[in-house]
């Protein structure tokens, strides 16, 4: 007879709102939370797209800033900009609005307003023993909103991971005090970003489930969450054109699903490896781990027997190994399938093995890695 199960599921608020109308929810959310000075923090091309004027014209008297300085991996200087913003407009709410650069730059800001300190001073931290330490952030923090226009799983996470220009250090900030209030899904702002902008972000959607399903912390609701964004990622990945909006909205609400899904057992090998090789290489961080997932699912192998053939039933071949049927599912894609092939030398591979067992994903790994040895076998496996 199978042991009774044992397991806790703590789920956030999530209030969702998508179509034509929810930039006119957004008005009301605001109002809802007592906010009258809302700041807009986006990336330069969404801030002068006319799915912004939308915006701009929705909110009315309500915006009173906009802050264009998101880029990709949010490195500290822009999300200091950012911050800055904030303060000068006296904002009582943030509006992230694009990807997930630009959700985590958003909650990033609040917190250095908040906290008057820098990243570098609130950030996670490794301590001598290999465990990992978070300050406690406690000061109150603005409320959060965003309208999407990639599909990613930060959009509903508490975390803010910065990039340290100056050491290359990532620099993770995490407060639930950030979580976002609500997420606006409207058809202007899907539309706006790039094929690869959207093709990269449910790349890195599809990585996340497989890795938080993969892990033996999965709970049954968590698991239900992964499998259908994996079932939703397997159906539409390859539909990722700007007029196709129903496939660009379901690729959101994957990322939502996973994003929730992770809450209890999220981040692993491939997500620890995009983290170090993202900004080396200047490849998202979808496809990188498009590029390593398959072998750091091969090294975990010795530890999801259990727990690989859900993914293969979510991928749709419950026949055949995880890996296998990832693999199938990548290969017609029209992206990089090589870390060569996003412009790595062997002579990286050292330097990046190192700085990946500063992650603390890398604590989540579905099978233990025991050494900067382990880590380099599987850049070696993908280079």
């Amino acid at each position: 007879m199978n042991a009774s199960l044992s397991f806790q599921h703590l789920a956030a608020d999530l209030r969702l709102h998508c179509g034509e109308d929810s930039l006119a929810a957004l008005v009301k959310e605001l109002k809802r939370n007592g906010c009258r000075r809302a700041v807009v923090v986006s990336g330069r091309s969404v801030s002068v797209s006319p799915a912004m004027d939308l915006l701009r014209a929705a909110l009315g008297p309500l915006l009173v800033g906009e802050s264009p300085s998101v880029r990709p991996n949010s490195p500290v200087p822009a999300v200091e900009e950012a911050a800055r913003v904030l303060r000068e407009q006296e904002a009582d709410a943030v509006i992230a609005v694009g990807g997930g650069s630009a959700a985590v730059s958003a909650r990033a800001a609040a917190v250095l307003l908040a906290e008057q300190r820098p990243a570098q001073e609130l950030c996670t931290r490794r301590l001598p023993s290999g465990q990992f330490e978070s300050p406690r952030l406690d000061a109150p923090k603005l409320p959060q909103f965003v309208v999407p226009t990639t599909p990613s799983t930060a959009f509903v996470k508490a975390g803010s991971a910065v990039h340290d220009e100056a050491t290359g250090q990532r620099l993770a900030l995490f407060d639930p005090k950030t979580r976002a209030r609500a997420l606006f899904l409207h058809p202007a702002f899907l539309r706006t970003a790039p094929h690869g902008l959207v093709q990269g972000a449910a790349l890195n959607t599809l990585s996340t489930a497989v890795e938080a399903l993969e892990s033996p912390r999965c709970d049954p609701i968590s698991e239900a969450m992964l499998m259908h964004a994996l079932r939703l990622v397997a159906r539409h990945i390859g539909r990722v054109e700007p007029d196709d909006i129903a496939a660009r909205e379901y690729l959101v609400l994957a990322a939502v699903l996973c994003g929730r899904g992770t809450e209890q057992a999220g981040g692993g090998l491939a997500s620890v490896l995009a983290h170090a090789i993202g900004h080396r290489a200047h490849a998202s961080n979808g496809i990188v781990n498009a590029i390593v997932l398959p072998h750091t699912m091969r090294f975990n192998e010795p530890a999801t027997i259990a727990t690989s053939g859900r993914i293969s039933e979510a991928l749709g071949s419950a026949q055949t190994s995880a890996a296998e049927v990832l693999e199938r599912l990548l290969a017609p894609l029209p992206i990089p399938h090589r870390l060569r092939e996003i412009g790595l030398a062997q002579l990286d591979l050292d330097a990046i093995a190192n700085a990946a067992m500063s992650d603390f994903f890398i604590s989540r790994s579905a099978r233990r890695v025991q050494g900067v040895s382990d880590v380099r076998g599987i850049l070696d496996a993908a280079w």
